[in-house]
């Protein structure tokens, strides 16, 4: 018993003096540790008798619980010591000015965009661009509307005022006449998309006067319905990011292409939002088909000896879908707390290889 109060006496005595939390632990090791002085103690109680190990081991595992619960309080002691240390030697200046927080942000739209070019890139499809005020021939005429389609009134297209000579340009109602300009300027094989702004009379929570749509136009030799198909649901799985793309192709009619189509995707409306990839429910997505041979003709193209297909689809409404955006119009409010929430960083921009969204 004698040993045991002069090594408690030791032991307590090495933990009040460590002036530290380095050495404050080396005494813990060197007591309590799996080869320390009172472990070693421990592992002598089973070459005692019966009466003895009773007597030895209480005394033993007290001095254990006396020694830990000192080196707990100590721990404590040095810690907040080095707490206060830290806090009287460490100042921060409040009236230095807040460092800058960068505001800019990506718009979802452009963000968007920037997501479906880089698809078709991937798929081998070169970018096309042209301008947003057209004429008749290349916005009507040589896609195939008839003089009293719709689409050329008043309702439906922003026009200028006449010129002299009677022409009454237009602000483009859709990409098509970037696809018109290609298929003149350029000779077949052809496989271009053409990203832009339009312009159109509507104005709801899903149509604005002025949107994005992209547009694609593939011409060569022996191009079929089963080529549209593919590309657009392949398109669709990536832009989704998903491999459980549904998609289904209703019959319609477009004046710039034979047989026209309406593309849907399977979606699940429940919960007040739209989910691709399942659920029952369908909706709408896109418009394609094959390219009239009227409007190849009118480009100075052979539909006996070439063919092709074009689509296109709504780059602010795909946004929509894949971001959760309710409101067509809140893209065009100017709210920066709108942008905040939406935008993307500059420095993400969407890639095949790192990822789109």
């Amino acid at each position: 018993m004698t040993d045991l109060n002069t090594l408690e006496a030791d032991v307590l005595a090495q933990v009040a003096a460590a002036s530290d939390l380095q050495a404050l632990d080396a005494v813990r090791v060197a007591a309590v540790g799996k080869t320390g002085s009172i472990s070693g103690l421990l592992k002598t109680l089973g070459a005692m008798s019966p009466e003895e190990r009773k007597t030895q081991g209480a005394a033993i595992n007290a001095l254990r619980d006396k020694v830990q619960d000192a080196i707990t309080q100590k721990k404590a002691a040095l810690e907040a010591a080095e707490l206060d240390a830290r806090l009287a030697s460490e100042t921060l200046d409040l009236s230095l000015p807040a460092p800058y927080r960068r505001k800019g942000s990506v718009h979802p739209t452009m963000q968007t965009m920037d997501e479906m070019i880089a698809i078709f890139a991937e798929m081998g499809f070169a970018v096309a661009e042209g301008p947003d005020i057209e004429d008749d021939f290349h916005n009507f005429t040589a896609l195939n509307f008839p003089e009293k389609h719709p689409a050329r009134e008043m309702h439906d297209t922003f026009f200028f005022n006449p010129k002299e000579d009677g022409e009454r340009m237009l602000l483009r109602t859709h990409t098509s006449p970037v696809q018109v300009r290609t298929m003149v300027s350029q000779k077949p094989p052809i496989r271009i998309i053409a990203p832009g702004r339009t312009y159109r009379c509507d104005n709801d929570a899903t149509h604005t006067p002025v949107f994005h749509q992209v547009e694609g136009l593939v011409i060569d030799k022996g191009i079929h319905m089963g080529h549209l198909k593919w590309t657009l649901e392949t398109f669709l799985a990536r832009f989704f990011e998903t491999d459980a793309v549904t998609t289904q192709f209703r019959p319609h009619h477009f004046p710039f292409t034979e047989p026209s189509a309406e593309m849907d995707v399977q979606c699940d409306r429940s919960g007040g939002e739209i989910k691709i990839g399942q659920g029952t429910s369908w909706l709408e997505i896109l418009g394609c088909g094959m390219v009239h041979p009227n409007v190849l003709r009118a480009c100075g193209i052979d539909p006996d000896e070439y063919q092709g297909f074009a689509f296109g689809m709504g780059v602010d409404r795909l946004g929509m879908l894949k971001y959760g955006m309710p409101d067509l119009r809140d893209m065009w409010s100017s709210d920066v707390r709108w942008l905040s929430h939406y935008g993307f960083s500059a420095f993400a921009a969407p890639n095949p290889a790192s990822g789109l969204s």
